[in-house]
């Protein structure tokens, strides 16, 4: 079987993640890098476009959509970053520009491809609430997008997966610290079956936090992203009802690995790959809606603040 040749578009701090794995994995050939900015690698799009069966894009989002859609149209399969377009509209056009052409849209939501979400995903019954905090430590990264967008879109996407619904309410807050976009922000999402779910991300955090907790029938599921691992807590009714616990079987392995891989097998065989950009655009549905919310709050809080200060002194 020949090799894949594979593009990766952005060699940026991410960029060069996809970089080191594709050079790991058996049965591909990084055929090029491009990027603009990197000595050494190629400038433009156009200049992998017949030389490629797939490429990998890690550009900053504004450039999703243009840059995906030039791939798409030239016949080559793509794994976009996520978010997968600055706005879900964008993402539903890439969706059924992919349908159109036949080719394979894989969105870079890593997290599906965690081996403690996959445990997680085997043990789900009946989601009833879950209690998501996503903290990371500040980096000049990705201050082009809001901490909605560039942490809590991987715990959307995940939620949204685990529930097969959108959430019928959303209550939001979140403010700007260190950046001009959102860097932290509070998220209650309630869905027509009752299931609630509170989400947490900041990227002004002191440590590093990565967590979910669901609650589902007699059981809680507490998952550890960091240390791809997840305890089941349940209880246990005896002569008295006892709370007894077990850890999920997981077997840990990078998870960009792992979706790299599986986006290459997606590219042999034509199969669907398990994050398309259907889903993507709903998880991008949501954040937009998030966003929206936290702009009503502020205003509000800014109003208050206005009012406040305009009341005389007794």
């Amino acid at each position: 079987m020949s090799k894949l040749r594979v593009a990766v578009i952005g060699a940026g701090s991410f960029g060069r993640h996809h970089v080191r794995v594709v050079k790991e994995i058996p049965g591909v050939e990084l055929t090029a890098t491009v990027d603009p900015k990197v000595e050494g690698a190629l400038k433009t799009v156009d200049e992998v476009i017949g030389r490629i069966d797939a490429a990998i894009i890690a550009t900053p989002t504004v450039t999703h959509e243009s840059i995906a859609s030039r791939l798409l149209e030239a016949g080559i399969d793509v794994l976009v970053e996520k978010p997968i377009a600055e706005t879900s509209e964008g993402a539903q056009r890439l969706a059924h520009l992919a349908q159109k052409t036949g080719r394979i849209l894989q969105a870079g939501h890593l997290e599906r491809f965690n081996p403690a979400v996959t445990a997680l995903e085997k043990a789900l019954t009946v989601p009833l609430f879950f209690e998501v905090h996503r903290l990371s430590v500040f980096t000049p990264r990705s201050l082009d997008i809001d901490v909605v967008l560039d942490l809590m879109i991987h715990d959307l996407d995940i939620v949204l997966s685990f529930v097969g619904a959108m959430p019928d309410e959303i209550r939001a807050a979140g403010i700007s610290v260190l950046s001009s976009k959102v860097d932290i922000a509070n998220v209650r999402l309630a869905f027509a079956s009752g299931c609630i779910a509170n989400l947490t991300a900041s990227r002004i955090s002191v440590d590093q936090v990565r967590k979910l907790r669901l609650f589902q029938p007699g059981e809680y599921i507490s998952l550890d992203y960091h240390r791809q691992d997840a305890v089941r807590f349940a209880v246990r009714k005896q002569h008295q009802p006892q709370i007894a616990f077990e850890p999920l079987p997981t077997s840990p392995a990078e998870p960009l690995a792992l979706e790299l891989a599986a986006f290459f097998d997606c590219v042999r065989s034509r199969a669907a790959p398990r994050v398309d950009a259907f889903q993507a655009a709903k998880a991008l549905r949501v954040a937009e809606s998030i966003l929206a919310k936290i702009r009503e709050h502020a205003d509000l809080v800014s109003e208050t603040i206005r009012s406040q200060s305009n009341v005389p002194s007794s």
